[in-house]
């Protein structure tokens, strides 16, 4: 069998890895990839799985898995096969196969997958990398993992004779098979021989296996025991199958299949290839009469009272439609017979163990018969044989013997009861000490039948060889006691129990010193008569020694400490060894007692009683409240803990130790007591470590400002020091410091005489630290008087461990220079300087910007002044006082101004003055005045700067004219009665505010000639029609016109007068006067311009005129008449003058150079009156002679 130790072996070693794996990963929780160990070989054409695990990863525990080659043609360049990720991963030589299913990865787990291929190829030769795209927070540990492959050729051949045999039944059957491989590797073989018929599944005949060993099927293992079934090799390549006395059962078809198995690395055998054989039909013809009968029974060989079983089983054909007898005998007697109505008839003897159920005789089936006998006798040895005989039906219906066959006599031998238990003994341990329990097991090891029973005595043999029972346990299950032992066991000192059958136990609670000696286990075996009564067959007996060991053999108390010496509020402990190392369930008592310093009389402090509790002692109670007692587990030693050492606890020490034992009857016996020796402890003070800061600084501030002053504990004593802080200030004309505050260690506060004398006590703050080593005063509103030279004294308080309070050390800080100084005038305004010229009723922001003050906290004033010109001195305007009171200057409460100023401040320091509808009195230089208030340390407001803005000077003009009106002349005529319109427009005015007065003048003319009438001053004379003032107001109408104007408002810049009903005296020239008038910035009008439009010549037609006024009075028709002609004609007569004077040059200028004078022609003159009524008169004056 040594076949299967090894893949055992190596299995455990692969778990010890395994675990030794998982360990080193939890400790160091690193990714780690494994892949099936290589290299590994495989045959062409086969389904090969390759196993790859990820371990000790981060993220999802369903992970992904990427499998590459390495070809042995480039084995550093990698080549992907497939990924449970990316379809797209596989290169081309693999996508074909991975898409077609032939490639595949199978995912066992999430972190666990088996690359498939399913038909290997001599190119899959390689080394195969397992890889696992990270979910790790970061990089740590192996990401993949490699294996090699090799793809050898398939050389397995199995070839068998294709055949078809007819066989009879009982005939005999032989059939070989050649097996044969050329594999270079060490592998093996494997041979199986199966019987298929039709669809039914194959069946294993026999098979050899790798490992040489012969197995035959289940449905043939009977008759390969008996010798019909052999398979045996011949030669090399060769094996033979033989089947003995063929049965009808084994037609079909029969082949042998072959296996190649190789060894991988990890130990395991792998069947690389598998091939089976061409088949050969076997046909077996049964004989109808033939009768075949067997005899089979388990063993032969039996104790009195096991049963047995006898099998009779015919092989005939047609076994269901054909009658048998069958008849049981035991040495030549007849036990039972069946008829053919399969009724058993037993003989008288057998009838009566039948009826007590000692045995039976049945029919399984058709073909099988069964006798079974549950209890064997001796007299039940010997020969057992069953007779089968056919029974035929004749044609009358009545059944004759025929043939009668019985197998050969099957012999069993009963072998007479007797015991064959084996006993063994077992106890806790060879050496107990006193007071243990002993624990024994007494178990049956063979031989033990479970019809029978067991009595059990365990006895006690002494060192004087004396022998004693102590307890029994007959076969019944009832204990006895021994004698000696009646009273330990009344109190459950002794326990007996039966844990399972053949399985007993013995224990021996609190042992004593006499319970040492030799412990024997004695059994008897009983088996039931056939009679019912109890039968002793046999008594086997073992035994095991056991020494005890006194409790109080070498027992001994020492007193130990390793702080001899401790420091106030330090713990000290004290141990008491108890030697030797008891268990713990040794009742030991152990007093501490004390003897102070100074004293002589030893007193109990504390006893650790025998049965766990703690007694405290009545003299020193304090002790309870510092003082822990503790008993170790393992061991009877006690530690005596005290914390918070003081002189209270300084002296002598030394404790007590009582060894007892509990009896059985729960009384107590005290062995033995010890006293330790004496231990001395001295407290002390501890030594101080207080360290002050000794830095010193400077410090300059601004006055009103805090002054920050700390004092720092570098290191001290005991974290639960407390300090008492005096706060010193040391000006030059002092010769010592003089105390400002004092804090005390715990926490009360005390003001000095400085602070009482300067009012310090409502500037001062103090303030400690959370950590407890800084200790901060604060003088707040710093005034100049504060300057001088600071410093703290520290003192370090601890508190004993009586809870007083004492003063271990004190120690000076460095000191701190303060200098306090008033704060820099750092007051600036805009100094910009700005020139404007407005128009009145204009609006003015004047800009007073504080560009930088001396402190934040400070207050703001802001005074504006005018400098006006022709005024000597400048003129307060407003003024914003630093309690943002608004107040007006003289110049504002006189006048309109007061009503027209505008303050505001958008931002802080930014002033903005508005002076809205300014007037021609407003122009002037304009500036403003910042002061800058301070709150001095005693909430006094104190002027600490002052400054003046750049000047804006402000020139207010009134608009300029810029009034136009329609100069464009016109004529008009309008006939006798009618009506004309008088239009006035504006083109343009001065002020989107502006109003007009408007008026119509007439300058009329008088006679035919034309000429206009004038004043005595020679002015020409107009007559104002209408007017109608800039206030909507109309003048009264001038008589001659009173009733016949009509006044019409257009627009804004048009304005209309018609004359209604004209007559001959209203011709004239007509024209209209506007005049723009402004309010001034206290709404007073004022005439801001005047213009005239262009005059309007208007005719009046009487109604009876003639051709002549006609003409006269239209000017197209006057033009065309009398104008034009005249130009025409004076050319024609120039051009006539000038041809003559050429043809008289031509004769020699004779009459020029003659002085006879030359003709000169002036331009026509032509004097007319747009009103004549006679034609225009054309005159050619002659010229002179120069």
């Amino acid at each position: 069998m040594s076949f299967y130790l090894l893949p055992f072996t190596k299995m455990r070693c692969l778990l010890l890895e395994l675990t030794s794996l998982l360990l080193l990963g939890s400790i160091f929780a690193q990714r780690q990839v494994t892949v099936q160990e290589g290299p590994l070989y495989r045959t062409e054409n086969s389904h090969i799985t390759i196993w790859c695990n990820v371990s000790d990863y981060q993220g999802p525990s369903e992970q992904n898995f990427q499998w590459s080659i390495y070809l042995p043609s480039l084995p550093e360049r990698e080549v992907q096969i497939v990924s449970t990720m990316d379809p797209s991963f596989p290169y081309a030589i693999y996508t074909q196969r991975v898409r077609s299913g032939e490639i595949y990865v199978e995912k066992i787990q999430g972190d666990s997958a088996l690359l498939h291929i399913t038909e290997l190829q001599d190119r899959d030769t390689g080394v195969y990398e397992c890889h696992t795209p990270t979910t790790d927070e970061r990089y740590f540990g192996s990401y993949s993992a490699k294996m090699k492959l090799i793809v050898i050729p398939d050389s397995l051949r199995v070839t068998s004779e294709a055949q078809t045999l007819n066989k009879v039944q009982h005939d005999s059957l032989e059939l070989r098979c050649a097996v044969s491989k050329t594999t270079v590797q060490h592998s093996h073989i494997s041979i199986a021989w199966y019987r298929k018929k039709a669809e039914e599944p194959a069946v294993e005949v026999v098979s050899l296996s790798r490992d040489f060993v012969l197995h035959a099927g289940s449905e043939y293992s009977q008759r390969h025991a008996s010798g019909d079934i052999r398979l045996d090799k011949i030669g090399e390549t060769l094996s033979k199958l033989t089947v003995y006395n063929l049965q009808s059962s084994d037609e079909g078809e029969f082949y042998c299949e072959a296996a190649e198995w190789i060894q991988d690395p990890d130990g395991i055998w792998y069947a690389m290839t598998r091939k089976r054989s061409e088949g050969t039909m076997v046909y077996v013809e049964g004989t109808d009469m033939d009768i075949n009968v067997r005899l089979e029974t388990e063993k032969r060989t039996y104790t009195v009272g096991e049963p047995v079983e006898f099998r009779c089983i015919l092989e005939v054909q047609n076994v269901a439609k054909r009658y048998f007898s069958i008849s049981w005998a035991f040495n030549s007697s007849l036990i039972a017979s069946f008829g053919a109505n399969a009724v058993p008839v037993l003989n008288s003897e057998f009838a009566q163990r039948e009826a007590l159920g000692q045995l039976k005789v049945s029919k399984e089936s058709d073909s099988v018969y069964i006798l079974k006998i549950y209890q064997l006798r001796l007299e039940d040895s010997g020969k057992y044989n069953c007779r089968v005989t056919e029974r035929l039906k004749t044609s009358t219906g009545e059944f004759i013997d025929g043939e009668s066959k019985r197998p050969k006599n099957t012999p069993i031998t009963v072998l007479p009861l007797k015991t064959n238990i084996s006993v063994e003994v077992t106890n806790n341990a060879p050496s107990v000490l006193e007071g243990e329990s002993l624990r024994f097991g007494c178990n049956v090891r063979t031989g033990f039948r479970p019809q029978n029973r067991l009595s059990v005595t365990w006895q006690l043999v002494d060192k004087q060889n004396r022998r004693s029972d102590i307890v029994q346990l007959d076969r019944d299950g009832t204990l006895h006691p021994g004698p000696s032992y009646i009273e330990r066991s009344s109190y459950g000192g002794i326990q007996m129990e039966q844990i399972r059958p053949g399985s007993f136990t013995l224990e021996i609670f609190n042992s004593l010193k006499a319970d040492e000696g030799h412990y024997e286990c004695r059994i008897t075996e009983w088996t039931r008569r056939l009679d019912g009564e109890w039968q002793m067959i046999g008594e086997r007996h073992n035994g095991s020694a056991v020494s005890i060991n006194a409790l109080d053999a070498g027992f001994a108390v020492t007193a130990i400490s390793r702080t001899p010496g401790v420091t106030y509020n330090e713990s000290f402990d004290l141990q008491c060894i108890i030697k030797p190392h008891y268990p713990s369930w040794v009742p030991v008592s152990v007093t501490w007692r004390f003897q102070p310093a100074g004293s002589t009389e030893f007193h109990d402090l504390v006893t650790f009683t025998r049965d766990g509790g703690v007694q405290w002692g009545d003299k020193y109670s304090g002790f309870r409240t510092r003082t822990a007692i503790e008993k170790a587990e393992s061991s009877n030693n006690v530690r005596l803990s005290i914390s918070r050492a003081s002189d209270t606890e300084a002296g002598k020490y030394q404790c007590v130790a009582e060894l007892w034992r509990k009896n059985y009857n729960s009384s107590w016996t005290r062995l033995a007591d010890r006293t330790s020796n004496l231990l001395e402890i001295r407290v002390l003070r501890p030594v101080t470590k207080l360290q002050v800061s000794k830095s010193k600084r400077s410090v300059t501030l601004v006055e009103n400002r805090a002054i920050p002053l700390n004092c720092s504990v570098k290191s001290q004593t005991s974290p639960d020091s407390h300090f008492a802080v005096l706060w010193y200030v040391h000006k030059p004309a002092d010769t010592d410091g003089r105390l400002i505050l004092k804090t005390t260690h715990n926490s009360v506060f005390e003001y000095g005489t400085y602070a009482e004398e300067e009012g310090l006590k409502g500037r001062l703050q103090f303030e400690r630290s959370l950590s407890g080593g800084l200790f901060s005063l604060t003088v707040q509103k710093a005034q100049v008087s504060d300057t001088g030279s600071y410093y703290c004294h520290v003192e370090e308080w601890l508190l004993n461990p009586n809870h007083a309070w004492y003063k271990l050390a004190e120690e000076v800080s460095g000191r701190t220079e303060v200098t306090v100084k008033l704060p820099d005038n750092l007051l600036e305004v805009n100094q910009t300087t700005k020139n404007l010229t407005i128009l009145e009723n204009e609006w003015v922001t004047l800009e007073c910007l504080v560009t930088s003050r001396s402190s934040h906290a400070s207050h703001l004033s802001v005074e504006w002044y005018v400098w006006k010109p022709g005024r000597p001195e400048k003129e307060e305007v407003v003024k914003l006082s630093r309690q943002t009171t608004f107040l007006y200057g003289e110049l504002a409460t006189a006048s309109d101004l007061k009503s027209r100023l505008r303050l505001e401040s958008p931002s802080p320091g930014q002033y903005l003055l508005t002076i809205q509808n300014m007037t021609v009195q407003d122009s002037g230089t304009y500036s403003c005045r910042v002061e800058e208030w301070l709150l001095d340390p005693t909430n006094i407001w104190y002027r600490r700067a002052e400054s003046l803005s750049g000047l804006t000077t402000i020139v207010v003009k009134q608009p300029d004219a810029s009034l136009q009106v329609d100069t464009t002349a016109a004529n008009l005529t309008v006939t006798e009665q009618g009506q004309f319109h008088l239009d006035c427009t504006i083109l343009s005015v001065s002020s989107r505010e502006s109003r007009f007065a408007v008026s119509w003048v007439v300058l009329k003319t008088k006679g035919r000639g034309g000429r206009t009438s004038r004043n005595k001053d020679g002015e020409e004379k107009k007559e104002v029609l209408l007017r109608v003032g800039q206030d909507a107001l109309f003048s009264p109408e001038a008589s001659p016109w009173e009733g016949r104007l009509r006044f019409q408002k257009l627009s804004n810049m048009l304005y209309r007068l018609t004359v209604l009903q004209a007559g001959t005296n209203d011709g004239g020239n007509y024209s209209c006067r506007v005049e723009e008038w402004l309010p001034d910035p206290s709404g007073v009008w004022y005439r801001l311009a005047e213009e005239e439009s262009g005059p309007i010549s208007v005719y009046i037609q009487n109604t009876g005129s003639s051709l002549q006024s006609v003409t006269c009075s239209n000017d197209a028709l006057f033009y065309f008449v009398f104008f034009y002609p005249f130009p025409i004609f004076g050319i024609l007569i120039i051009t006539i003058l000038l041809v003559r004077f050429k043809s008289r040059n031509s004769s020699k200028n004779s009459e020029g150079k003659n002085g006879v004078p030359l003709l000169w022609i002036k331009e026509p003159h032509l004097n007319y009156s747009p009103t004549c009524l006679e034609p225009p008169v054309l005159s050619i004056h002659p010229g002179t002679i120069d």
